[in-house]
């Protein structure tokens, strides 16, 4: 599963760590983000056989007979879109107890699976998982530089000057992550994709499987998620917007979140903090997608200077999530703000005794003051807080002191030399 076309990706080399051990291993992430692609890259010089559930054969062979169908399975096998047939976990388990070998099965499931408490309760203790995010900056650029979590909690950043992006900002914010639409060579290309994927998976993949009778409040509730991206989410104020119970918008939430289509940033938490403000952060699962629903292209995206800040924190956020999803470090993200006007967009906790934050701006210039949420958490944290970094679209990388720099946005994913 290689070519012209094909774009390394970074969990690779995880993805074939757990399977070394693991008779499970489980590629989970929306669809079209590449799992197909990746498990298919991984298993074929390994000898795995491939089988897809989106294949209505296929998938009604596994329905009628799973016990049958999982044992006539080869040796090495891909399962792909797993959650399509739930029946199987039990059966897989089954399967590894009587003949437990690393490496037995990779799934692939298009449906968060930890919302899945059969697939946990079946397969706990013989099974890995993996999440497999669109493509980062890092991954599309294919550049060998570290991570940029790793550059941040080690402080690794040198005065420099680089390029701004620009316009060019806005368009890797219209464009998003999937891999498919790379190959797209226009904004109308690009949202003709995302229309149709958006559509597939409303239609496919909620409203059959959660059996919606209402077929426009999902597509509408989406919108009005990718509007409020990045900001802070209030259940109630969407219920009423709506005309619906908190318990329906609720539920509704969460079926978007097991599509991986919207996530939800927790804030952070501090003993030594004050008058915090509790209530989640909503973030789109991909800007592309965000801007295609609210029908919006780069060039108007660049008119509209507060949509691209907070499409911008959205994309950052997605970055960082990305990168870290094929680190074997235990990152955790959260958002923090107070009551007293002070906000961060990340603050990123690397186990019990580190964190970091990131602040991002539109912006190509930036201020003292600019810092001044990140110097609270500082001041409050004292050598548990390694770093914090100020993204901005500008041109110089530049120590502010105290830990705190000024970081191009470019740096996310480029080489800082």
């Amino acid at each position: 599963m290689t070519g012209p076309d094909y774009i390394h990706r970074r969990l690779h080399s995880i993805l074939v760590k757990k399977m070394s051990y693991s008779p499970v291993t489980l590629i989970h992430g929306p669809r079209q983000s590449g799992k197909t692609t990746l498990a298919r890259s991984v298993g074929k010089p390994l000898g795995y056989s491939y089988f897809t559930f989106d294949d209505p054969e296929i998938r009604a062979a596994a329905q009628s007979d799973p016990m049958g169908f999982i044992s006539s399975c080869p040796e090495r096998t891909i399962l792909d879109e797993i959650q399509l047939v739930p029946d199987l976990f039990r059966v897989i388990k089954l399967s590894v107890d009587r003949h437990r070998v690393p490496g037995r099965f990779i799934l692939t499931g298009s449906t968060n699976m930890l919302f899945v408490p059969d697939l946990i309760d079946a397969l706990t203790g013989r099974m890995e998982i993996v999440y497999l995010h669109p493509l980062s900056q890092h991954e599309i650029e294919q550049t060998s530089t570290l991570p940029f979590l790793e550059r941040l909690f080690a402080g690794d950043f040198k005065t420099l000057r680089v390029e701004r992006l620009a316009d060019n900002l806005a368009d890797r914010i219209v464009a998003g992550g999937y891999p498919a639409v790379l190959k797209a060579l226009s904004d109308e290309d690009r949202s003709s994709w995302h229309r149709i994927y958006a559509n597939s998976l409303i239609q496919k993949d909620i409203l059959d499987l959660a059996r919606i009778r209402s077929s426009d409040i999902i597509p509408k509730l989406l919108t009005s998620v990718a509007n409020m991206s990045g900001q802070l989410f209030n259940v109630t104020t969407v219920a009423s917007k709506f005309k619906m119970s908190r318990n329906t918008v609720r539920d509704y939430l969460i079926l978007l979140e097991r599509q991986f289509l919207i996530e939800r940033l927790s804030p952070w938490y501090s003993n030594r903090m004050k008058r915090l403000v509790k209530k989640p952060k909503i973030h789109i699962g991909d800007t592309g997608l965000a801007c295609t629903l609210l029908r919006i292209d780069s060039h108007s995206l660049l008119k509209d200077r507060e949509l691209l800040g907070q499409f911008l924190e959205s994309f950052v956020v997605q970055e960082l999530k990305r990168q870290a999803s094929y680190s074997n470090k235990p990152y955790e993200f959260y958002y923090y703000r107070d009551r007293d006007d002070f906000e961060v967009d990340l603050v990123i906790e690397l186990g019990a005794f580190e964190l970091a934050c990131v602040e991002a701006k539109a912006s190509a210039t930036i201020a003292s003051s600019d810092f001044k949420g990140l110097r609270k958490i500082k001041a409050a944290e004292g050598d548990r807080f390694k770093f914090g970094a100020l993204l901005y679209d500008g041109e110089v990388c530049a120590s502010f002191g105290d830990g705190m720099y000024a970081v191009p946005i470019r740096m996310l994913w480029e080489n800082s030399t």
